[in-house]
């Protein structure tokens, strides 16, 4: 895919990256950004292959968190594996098709997680404040619907996106000030009429986050009013510290979101965008295993039997 422009031909973009960062810590950052990649990856892959295996994880909360697990593998894939690549080779060009893609399954992820949340925040509500009518209230069909509506929503913001952006023509300037394709950054470029795309994905966007943060809030406002109703202390400690621990996970994806798309682009520094951002795409997957799965009793009872069996096949 290429764009012509008073003859400047323009097949690919230049990602600035952490370009004002001395070599060493350029590398120092690529090998911490690495450590924190690969954890997030085999930890969600290991969520994911004990929900699918143990049967004692067959519940509705688990197959919600698989798919919460899949979710920020592909989120962070979409981010992390390019900034590597500029920290650790300086190779910093992208083909415009690749932005564009890269751009495109950055923000249809993002809005799938959004609607994953409500959906596991709904599920909470029914566990603590109807256990009696958990079973017949979360049946599979139902669970299934939900995560349908879940992808159904993602890859429809990646093909409306998708099919806008190939429409539009760039100026002569390809230099993305911004570690990947992000919005602002790359709409600079644009020298063709980009307001519809921009409008598009701002009432989009707007209508994500408030639409999952209202839902997802009443749904906790709930859950915390029952707890309070509930008469033994310790089940109350333990339903608010759940709870708290989901909240700080929400709290950091939905501050970083705010932050970086909730305002004018002039209001706020290229330097400040970018570590916003890499708050988003590398800390809160990587914190995602830990809180929502790792922290559980029933998964680590699954990995130690797991990890057993298999250090019983390998040295019988």
């Amino acid at each position: 895919m290429m764009d012509v422009y008073n003859g400047t031909v323009i097949s690919e973009f230049i990602l600035s990256g952490f370009s004002g960062l001395d070599q060493r810590l350029q590398l120092f950052l690529c090998l911490l950004l690495l450590l924190m990649y690969l954890t997030t990856v085999m930890g969600n892959a290991a969520i994911i292959f004990l929900v699918c295996v143990d049967n004692r994880l067959q519940t509705p909360m688990y197959f919600f968190i698989g798919n919460l697990a899949f979710l920020e593998i592909w989120f962070t894939s979409s981010t992390s594996t390019k900034l590597l690549v500029i920290l650790s080779s300086g190779r910093r060009t992208i083909s415009v098709g690749g932005c564009f893609a890269q751009s495109s399954f950055y923000f249809a992820l993002g809005a799938a997680e959004f609607a994953l949340l409500v959906v596991m925040s709904f599920d909470r509500y029914v566990a603590i404040c109807q256990p009696l009518r958990y079973a017949a209230i979360m049946k599979h069909r139902l669970c299934i619907h939900l995560v349908a509506a879940v992808w159904v929503t993602g890859f429809t913001f990646l093909s409306y996106r998708l099919v806008l952006l190939s429409k539009l023509t760039f100026c002569g300037l390809n230099k993305i000030e911004h570690f990947f394709c992000d919005n602002t950054p790359l709409f600079q470029l644009f020298c063709s009429d980009n307001s519809l795309l921009w409008k598009t994905d701002s009432v989009f966007l707007l209508f994500i986050v408030l639409s999952s943060l209202c839902l997802t809030l009443a749904s906790y406002t709930s859950i915390f009013l029952c707890i309070l109703q509930m008469p033994a202390a310790s089940g109350r400690k333990k339903a608010f510290a759940t709870c708290s621990s989901h909240l700080t996970t929400l709290a950091f994806a939905y501050g970083s979101c705010i932050a970086l798309y909730a305002h004018p682009s002039g209001h706020v520094s290229l330097e400040t965008n970018r570590i916003v951002a890499l708050l988003n795409t590398v800390l809160y997957p990587f914190l995602n295993p830990f809180i929502y799965s790792l922290r559980n009793k029933a998964v680590m009872l699954a990995l130690k039997e797991a990890v057993a069996r298999a250090t019983a096949q390998l040295f019988p």
